[in-house]
């Protein structure tokens, strides 16, 4: 059954059910650390139910002590997406018409295949230089992915990985930004959107916000998140590449995606309050000082 699924010739003429069903059967079998199947492709590592259970757990506690660690954010969401959830979020893309071509296509977001310099010539309302106004302002790149390694089927390998490349895009799209509280709000986004365990285990990471930071996430972004994930289309199926020149407010009402009150904003404003009210107990305190 092994070279039957590794032969391209063959795996095309079985049913999808059955090529699913064999895959999952193929990647949930028992071995060894000591007798380890080969890579099912580039890059691919090989675990066992014990080892995906530890990097799950090692990397669920990692994350949550030090949220800006994509590694170890990169391997929980591939530690918890088989068997089930990657395989759920590839039916999705098969059941579009333009997931199916991103399949066929297997494009990757990178300063290689998408230049930034053409994104920023845009018109500023572009899908395309709204991206490359949120990478400036954030200060980061789309080359910051790393790869998948622990996903067993080859297919759904890509499918995480696209997900991983157009994370930025989401980001762009809801205009949230990377500070943790951005974090938090964009991964509930995606939990209810795409129903990836890791995106829901992140949300974990409100318990480090501060209090004022949490009242804003229960308050506002997580109604937001939830009401919007559930509601617009799976955002996986976006062609990014050949959306970049659309109106972005086009593309957001299309897909059913409110933007949310904007964070920066509410945070450069909480701090000058807390300045001003700062400034205001100085003044008092140098007032009674001099009385």
């Amino acid at each position: 059954m092994a070279l039957l699924l590794r032969n391209p010739a063959l795996r095309s003429n079985l049913p999808r059910e059955l090529l699913t069903a064999c895959t999952i059967s193929l990647s949930s079998r028992n071995f060894s650390v000591l007798n380890r199947p080969p890579p099912n492709y580039e890059g691919h590592i090989p675990l066992t139910k014990l080892e995906k259970a530890g990097l799950a757990i090692g990397s669920a506690v990692g994350s949550l002590i030090n949220p800006y660690r994509g590694d170890l954010i990169a391997a929980l969401g591939e530690a918890t997406a088989t068997p089930y959830f990657i395989y759920r979020l590839r039916d999705a893309m098969l059941s579009s018409p333009t997931g199916r071509r991103i399949l066929r296509d297997r494009p990757h977001i990178s300063s290689k295949t998408m230049s930034l310099e053409y994104l920023r010539s845009l018109p500023a309302n572009t899908v395309g230089r709204t991206y490359a106004d949120w990478l400036d302002r954030e200060g980061v790149s789309p080359d910051t992915r790393s790869s998948v390694k622990y996903i067993d089927d080859e297919e759904c390998a890509y499918v995480m990985q696209r997900y991983r490349e157009c994370h930025d895009f989401y980001h762009a799209l809801t205009g949230l930004p990377i500070v943790r509280e951005g974090e938090v709000a964009l991964k509930a986004f995606e939990f209810a959107n795409t129903l990836l365990p890791m995106t829901g285990l992140s949300m974990f990471a409100v318990t480090t916000l501060k209090p004022a930071e949490r009242k804003r996430f229960f308050t506002i972004y997580l109604p937001w998140a939830i009401s919007n994930g559930i509601k617009s289309k799976e955002v996986i199926n976006i062609y990014w590449e050949e959306e970049l020149e659309r109106d972005v407010e086009e593309l957001r009402n299309e897909l059913g995606i409110e933007k949310p009150v904007d964070l920066r904003e509410i945070r450069k404003k909480d701090r000058a309050r807390r300045r001003a009210e700062k400034e205001a107990r100085e003044r008092s305190s140098d007032s009674l000082g001099i009385n």
